[in-house]
């Protein structure tokens, strides 16, 4: 029983840790239409981030609000100077855009930073494991992640159905085609939501870096894992990707687990599954 729950907790914490990357994939998708590959670079590159800050001044704090602050302005220029361009551009010119995206952020990554493995340590005061019950003790620091996520994910489902802004979000990621008519600023609207997923993608690196090691192409992984959550969850609705964030990360530990033989295939069969029952996703509106 103890190594199920250990089992649980770490599937919970990688789920939570998924919500942040597909969220704002799903927001910008649902927003802008726009389909961005350079999503789990930008995950990556909050992971490299968290890597200089921590070897810099020895404390990992530093990295989560610079990754925040960092991931603001950065997905607020990229939206303003490429994204806005190509909204409008078919699919294929999108995906293109993005793969030239990835190319050039790691190409400047093994430019400035080589293309070695890199560790990032669990800061100190986290450093030890907190008794759940007689038999079983588990990371602080792992329980600190899932606690935050918790926290990002109650704000971000706050601003979303208390403030007036985020009520523009979600009507234009449902019905993108009513922003104009309403009279919405559907510039401001993008600007923010692609500043808003960067950030949280860029957060999410972060966090994780201490959790594995900080490597070239490691955001491809969990890009192709957020599109499945995207797909279970359903495209635009934020508490779709909760949720079908929480239900891949349990599939997939505990099928590495428990079911290591299938472990590969366990999240794309769930895929399928969501596919012939409800095309839309489990948690889509009208689904």
């Amino acid at each position: 029983m103890s190594g199920l729950f250990a089992q649980v907790l770490n599937g919970l914490q990688y789920g939570l840790l998924l919500f942040l990357i597909s969220s704002g994939l799903t927001l910008v998708f649902g927003v802008m239409g726009v389909i961005n590959l350079a999503h789990g670079s930008l995950f990556m590159i909050g992971a490299y981030l968290a890597f200089v800050i921590a070897r810099w001044s020895g404390s990992l704090w530093l990295a989560l609000p610079a990754a925040i602050a960092g991931g603001i302005l950065f997905g607020a220029l990229l939206e303003r100077t490429l994204f806005r361009r190509f909204r409008t551009r078919e699919h294929l010119d999108q995906v293109l855009l993005t793969f030239a995206l990835i190319l050039l952020f790691e190409e400047a990554r093994s430019m400035l930073l080589g293309n070695d493995f890199h560790s990032v340590p669990v800061p100190a005061a986290l450093d030890f494991s907190v008794p759940v019950t007689a038999d079983f003790a588990y990371s602080a620091y792992r329980l600190a992640v899932l606690a935050l996520c918790v926290l990002v994910a109650a704000l971000m489902f706050l601003a979303l159905e208390r403030t007036r802004m985020g009520s523009a979000v979600r009507a234009a990621a449902e019905k993108p085609e009513m922003v104009e008519l309403l009279g919405l600023d559907a510039r401001r609207i993008h600007t923010l939501v692609f500043a808003l997923g960067t950030a949280l993608a860029m957060l999410a690196g972060a966090l994780a870096a201490p959790l594995q090691s900080v490597y070239p192409g490691m955001g491809d992984k969990f890009l192709i894992i957020s599109f499945v959550v995207v797909v279970v969850g359903g495209v635009g609705s934020v508490a779709g990707a909760f949720w079908g964030a929480l239900l891949i990360g349990l599939v997939d530990t505990l099928g590495k687990a428990y079911l290591p033989e299938l472990a590969g295939l366990a999240v794309y069969m769930l895929m399928a599954a969501v596919l012939l029952w409800r095309p839309s996703g489990l948690f889509a509106r009208g689904a």
